[in-house]
């Protein structure tokens, strides 16, 4: 048995203990991608009927962690909104590409079309005010990634982390694609527009191995000028009263 093929069995079995009335459960994330390993944890999704409640859970079950994303049926709609208002899309990912482990009432099946649907439209469009405010912060960090001492490595590995960060936002709301953080950031990025990813990646780990920011200023400049360039003096933002 392979990994992926004992997480499904794992979350199967927590499934089945933990939650014999669930409506519906499918296993999201790397296990389900095949790309986990015997101590990554588990992503499960798990449907309710609407007497339980809508939750998220951290267990651990047959020694291995598992994060629970537990909603009811009447749920779904509204968290879905919620995820997808967040622009990650986390659980909607996990309902669309997941691993079915029970659906003994269809719930799941129709759960996973409405999930997809959800993807397929994408995320919010970003206003113009937050994409001013995104060239604007991404010129900052731009500019304090060029002005940091190589000597200053605190500073200089902290300010290349935001400005991966920031990059990333831009870039994945271009293409209007869906972003990611930890793991997820490198993969979505590189799913939304694999050769700007790869320059801001590679950017990034220049500046981590050698103290070079060189590659990644130039990879985010790239980014910038999809959006009119950097944006330093003009910006106004008006506080919401």
């Amino acid at each position: 048995m392979n990994d992926q093929q004992t997480a499904e069995a794992q979350a199967l079995r927590l499934v089945t203990a933990r939650f014999p009335h669930a409506l519906g459960a499918t296993l999201g994330g790397s296990a389900a991608q095949g790309r986990a390993t015997s101590a990554s944890d588990l992503d499960v999704a798990i449907l309710l009927p609407d007497s339980d409640s809508s939750r998220r859970e951290v267990i651990r079950h047959d020694g291995r962690l598992a994060e629970l994303f537990v909603n009811t049926v009447a749920d779904v709609p509204e968290f879905f909104e919620w995820d997808r208002a967040r622009r990650r899309g986390t659980v909607l990912f996990i309902y669309a590409e997941g691993l079915p482990l029970t659906d003994p009432h269809g719930h799941l099946a129709r759960t996973r079309d409405q999930a997809r649907a959800v993807l397929a439209a994408g995320p919010p469009v970003l206003t113009p005010e937050e994409w001013e405010r995104g060239r604007y912060v991404l010129t900052c960090y731009m500019d304090d990634l060029v002005d940091t001492s190589p000597a200053d490595r605190y500073e200089q590995l902290s300010i290349a982390d935001h400005t991966l960060r920031e990059a990333a936002h831009l870039l994945t709301a271009h293409h209007n694609a869906w972003t990611g953080i930890g793991k997820w950031l490198p993969r979505r990025l590189l799913s939304a527009d694999p050769k700007r990813g790869e320059s801001l990646l590679d950017g990034h780990q220049a500046v981590a191995e050698r103290a070079d920011p060189v590659p990644l200023v130039t990879a985010v400049r790239q980014v910038l000028d999809l959006q009119g360039g950097p944006l330093r003096e003009g910006y106004s933002h008006r506080w919401r009263t």
